[in-house]
């Protein structure tokens, strides 16, 4: 099988191996292409895996031999899957590999506005505890975890291993869904009366049409100006200027967000003008464990395809 493997440096540095896919078949690897140059890379590939590069039905109709299309991702927006199954190209994703990465990001976030353990270590490397009088000094206001209520937008996987770490801090947990479900000690609310009481509101749903700028300008307003919102799951889901609105005028307290719009950040982005808002560069599912897991489910799902039994097909 002759593989073509894009988007390489999205994936690894080198700290992970690529092994488990030079295993399956031929493999050539890119890292970053220009669009228009995907469909020459994988002309005559039987088996493309892309992270982010989009494969439309215009690339798919230069590539003849394209008969399996595999992701380093849950998401697949970037793939035209009804093309795809028109053509009899199977599209495989890899769900549920960053679980414990994402959830464990969630919580570094938060707690960057409940301990400002980042802040106080910044003060230390400037000098202000060697020169302050007292043992301590209280630059930072902290406060604990424990009896705040935690907001979840988004209650799959990622959302429910998140309800655990919040339980375990001794958090009060809320949760949002369409459908209903019940969950050992989470309580079930409407949108409303998510976002009222929120001390942490944090989002783990898709992005759709129906989550398109879910926290907007009206939504944000029924927030408590103590509030703090958690973004780990697609940038699409947030209003950006209306989050940054809020931020400046205080009417939350603060934003940790690891995902925007659009990626990477531009220069002019209005976030990098907001008060309290603390920004990583989409690296919440990019644990060494998650994506040494990750390279090694998409090698199954090859394999899989290869012994004519696809799993985790989208189309």
């Amino acid at each position: 099988m002759k593989i073509t493997v894009l988007d390489r440096c999205t994936i690894t540095t080198g700290d992970v191996s690529l092994a488990p896919l030079d295993a399956v078949g031929e493999v050539t690897y890119y890292d970053l292409l220009p669009h228009e140059q995907i469909a020459d890379a994988i002309a005559d590939s039987d088996a493309v895996i892309v992270n982010k590069a989009r494969i439309t039905d215009e690339i798919m109709e230069q590539c003849k031999n394209l008969r399996f299309i595999g992701l380093f991702a849950t998401g697949y927006n970037n793939i035209d899957t009804k093309a795809a199954a028109k053509r009899g190209i199977v599209v495989c994703n890899v769900p549920g590999y960053s679980t414990d990465s994402v959830a464990q990001h969630t919580f570094a976030l938060m707690l960057h506005f409940a301990s400002r353990a980042d802040d106080y270590a910044a003060s230390v490397a400037n000098g202000d505890w060697a020169n302050a009088k007292a043992f301590s000094y209280l630059a930072f206001p902290t406060s604990e975890l424990c009896g705040k209520t935690l907001a979840i937008f988004g209650f799959g996987t990622i959302g429910k291993a998140v309800a655990k770490i919040g339980q375990a801090f001794g958090m009060k947990v809320i949760a949002s869904v369409r459908r209903p479900q019940s969950y050992d000690g989470v309580e079930f609310v409407s949108v409303d009366e998510l976002f009222a009481r929120a001390d942490y509101l944090s989002l783990h749903c898709p992005l759709t049409e129906e989550t398109q700028h879910f926290v907007n300008r009206d939504t944000l307003a029924k927030m408590k100006p103590s509030a703090v919102i958690i973004n780990t799951a697609r940038g699409g889901v947030i209003e950006e200027e209306a989050l940054t609105e809020a931020l400046n005028s205080g009417m939350i307290r603060g934003a940790g967000i690891d995902v925007l719009d659009t990626e990477p950040m531009r220069p002019n982005h209005p976030y990098l003008t907001a008060k309290n808002c603390y920004i990583t560069p989409h690296v919440a599912w990019a644990s060494i464990e998650a994506r040494s897991r990750l390279i090694g489910l998409v090698a199954e799902n090859l394999k899989a395809f290869q012994n004519g039994k696809p799993i985790n097909q989208v189309n």
